[in-house]
C-alpha cells in the first residue's frame, strides 16, 4: 500500500503558523466561534473598518450584530495593500491571489525559517515631490487650444484651397491666382494677398511645392503684417481714473467685453470702476450690472434714456473720488452711417475731456469678426467721430473670414489689444501675432 503523502501546507499556512482554511463549501453557514477560542484560529477584525479601501457604493446600510464581523476584511487583505509578490510560491508558480504587502515589509521576524535573501527588499516610500508651478505655460497652452478650435473655421477654409491647390501641381501662373483669389475671400486683403502670392512663388515657380511648406509662408507674412499692431494695453498708472471709452455697432460685444476686461484689471490688483453709458437698453444697463457684482466692481448706472454724456461726467467725478484706478464707460451700439448716433458718441468725448483734458486715455472700438469687410468702414468712421486708440476683435470663432483683421492692420494699422474667441471670460486674451498667424494657417504651436 503506497504510503500516502500528507498534504502540503499552502503559502498563507506557513507564514502564519497556521493551516489554511478549507475553501468554502455551498451548505450551511458555519456557527459563528465563541469567545475563548485559540487565538492562532481567529485571527482579530481590524480596528477601524475604514481600513478596507475597495471601492463600495456610498449605501448606508447598518450590519446585525450576528454579522458584523463576518463582513469585515481581515485587516492584512486590505484591498490597497494587495500587490502580487514572485518567487514565493511553494509550487513554483506565481499566486493566484494577490498577497498582502505585510510579507515585505516585516521579513524574516514573522517566518524564521525564510532568509531574508529569499524575500524582495521593501520598497522605499516614494519621496514627496512638490508640483512645480507653470501658470504661464499652462496658460498659453490652453489658450492656443482655445484659439485654434476658435480659428477652426477660417484655417480649414484657407488649408482646404491651398491643399486643393499644390497637391501634385507645379507653382504656375494659374496655380498663383487661384491662391490669391482664395486668400482675398478668406478677408487678408487684396494687397496682403498679392504680397503672399509674391513670396510664395519667389524662387519656386514652375516648381512643385508642398501644402505644408506654402502654410509655413503664408503664416510668416501674416505675422510680418500683424507684429507692428500687436500692443498690449497699458494702464498708466499715474492717471487716476484711466478712462477707457469702449465704442462700437450694436451686437459687437462692447457689455462682455468690457466685464472680461473689467475682471483682467482686477486680477491685476487695479480699483475698477464701470459706467452703464448704453442708456438706450434696459438689457445693457443690467447686463453690466451683472459683470460689476461677478468682478467685484462698482457699477454707476442711470434710469434708461438718460443723458448718457452726463452720466460719463458723473462717473468720472465719482471715480475721482474714491481713488479708481481704471474708468471703463460703456456706450450704446450705434450704426456707424447715422450720422445723429455718431454725433452723440462725439459728445460724450468732449464733455469727458471738459473733466480730464487728457480722457480718454485709450478709445477701444469692438469688432466683430463676423461682418467681414464691413469692419473697415466702421474703423474709419467711428476713427473719425471718437479717435479710435486701439482694437478688440471679437467673435472670431463664428466666421470663416477671421483674416479681416489682417486687412485692418494692413490698412489703418491700429494696435490691436486683443481677440476673442468664445463668450468665456478666459476666451478674450491679449493679442499675438504669431499666434494668430499660425492659427490662420492651420499650423501646430511651437514652443
Amino acid at each position: 500500500m503506497a504510503e500516502t503523502k500528507p498534504d502540503k501546507p499552502g503559502f498563507l499556512s506557513r507564514l502564519f503558523g497556521r493551516k489554511a482554511e478549507a475553501p468554502a463549501v455551498p451548505g450551511p453557514a458555519p456557527e459563528t466561534p465563541q469567545a475563548g477560542g485559540h487565538p492562532e484560529t481567529m485571527p482579530s477584525p481590524p480596528a477601524n473598518a475604514a481600513d478596507d479601501l475597495t471601492a463600495a457604493p456610498p449605501t448606508v446600510t447598518e450590519a446585525s450584530p450576528d454579522t458584523a464581523e463576518e463582513n469585515k476584511t481581515a485587516p492584512e487583505l486590505a484591498g490597497a495593500d494587495l500587490q502580487p509578490i514572485e518567487g514565493l510560491d511553494p509550487e513554483g508558480t506565481n499566486p493566484q491571489e494577490p498577497l498582502p504587502r505585510i510579507v515585505t515589509e516585516l521579513g524574516p521576524e514573522l517566518r524564521p525559517d525564510i532568509a531574508a535573501a529569499d524575500l524582495p527588499a521593501p520598497e522605499p516610500a516614494p519621496a514627496e515631490v512638490l508640483p512645480v508651478p507653470e501658470p504661464k505655460t499652462a496658460a498659453a497652452r490652453g489658450w492656443w487650444q482655445r484659439l485654434t478650435e476658435g480659428m477652426r473655421r477660417t484655417s480649414s477654409s484657407l488649408s482646404d484651397s491651398v491643399t486643393g491647390l499644390f497637391t501634385k501641381r507645379k507653382l504656375d501662373d494659374a496655380t498663383l491666382e487661384e491662391l490669391e483669389d482664395a486668400l482675398v475671400q478668406a478677408d487678408l486683403g487684396v494687397p496682403t494677398a498679392m504680397r503672399i502670392t509674391e513670396a510664395i512663388a519667389s524662387g519656386r515657380y514652375n516648381k512643385e511645392i508642398s501644402p505644408q511648406e506654402v502654410k509655413a509662408i503664408l503664416a510668416g507674412e501674416v505675422e510680418k503684417t500683424l507684429q507692428p499692431v500687436a500692443q498690449a494695453l497699458t494702464i498708466d498708472r499715474s492717471k487716476k481714473p484711466f478712462v477707457i471709452l469702449m465704442i462700437g455697432v450694436n451686437g459687437a460685444g462692447k457689455t462682455t467685453t468690457i466685464g472680461k476686461l473689467a475682471q483682467k484689471f482686477r486680477q491685476q490688483g487695479l480699483k475698477v470702476m464701470l459706467a452703464a453709458g448704453d442708456t438706450f437698453r434696459a438689457a445693457a444697463i443690467e447686463q453690466l450690472k451683472v459683470w460689476g457684482e461677478r468682478v467685484g466692481a462698482p457699477v454707476l448706472a442711470r434710469e434708461q434714456g438718460a443723458d448718457a454724456a452726463g452720466l460719463a461726467y458723473d462717473a468720472l467725478q465719482e471715480a475721482k473720488a474714491n481713488g479708481t484706478d481704471v474708468l471703463l464707460i460703456d456706450t450704446a451700439g450705434r450704426l456707424q452711417n447715422k450720422a445723429g448716433l455718431m454725433a452723440e458718441l462725439e459728445k460724450i468725448v468732449r464733455v469727458v475731456k471738459k473733466f480730464d483734458p487728457g480722457a480718454p486715455h485709450a478709445t477701444l472700438l469692438v469688432l466683430d469678426a463676423t461682418v467681414g469687410q464691413n469692419a473697415m468702414s466702421q474703423v474709419e468712421l467711428f476713427q473719425k467721430a471718437a479717435g479710435v486708440t486701439g482694437l478688440v476683435m471679437t467673435k472670431l470663432d463664428g466666421t470663416a473670414r477671421g483674416g479681416i483683421l489682417v486687412a485692418l492692420a494692413a490698412k489703418f494699422g491700429l494696435p490691436v489689444h486683443f481677440i476673442g474667441v468664445g463668450e468665456g471670460v478666459e476666451d478674450l486674451e491679449p493679442f499675438t501675432a504669431r499666434d494668430f498667424a499660425k492659427a490662420i494657417a492651420g499650423l501646430e504651436a511651437t514652443s
